[in-house]
């Protein structure tokens, strides 16, 4: 599996979980949006030009916590298109999952 694919100056990110699984949501949330940066920047892009996501939730009723984490990391101005949704994501250990597009400079 590719972690980012690129396509006519676009960036693709696969779904993304946290590392450290024994973290809550909030924690959970922090790393993915830590690894999306990393990955955007190898990319050659940045989270300033993410155009959509879509955030997949274990527990819907841990929106408020995931939200608070987006909220902080993403740029004023800058907000994606995004939907979120309760899913069962591949481990039960997993409390968030993150995919975004990013457009190139």
């Amino acid at each position: 599996m590719s972690q980012a694919v690129i396509h006519n100056k676009v960036v693709y990110l696969a779904g993304q979980v946290a590392d450290n699984t024994t973290a809550d949501v909030t924690g959970q949330t922090q790393q993915v949006l830590a690894t999306i940066d990393r990955l955007l920047m190898q990319a050659g892009t940045d989270k300033y030009r993410i155009l959509s996501a879509t955030i997949y939730l274990a527990d819907i009723a841990t929106f408020a916590e995931m939200n608070a984490a987006w909220d902080a990391w993403v740029p004023a101005g800058n907000t994606p298109a995004r939907a979120t949704v309760e899913a069962r994501l591949a481990s039960p250990d997993y409390k968030v999952e993150i995919q975004v597009i990013a457009a190139m400079p």
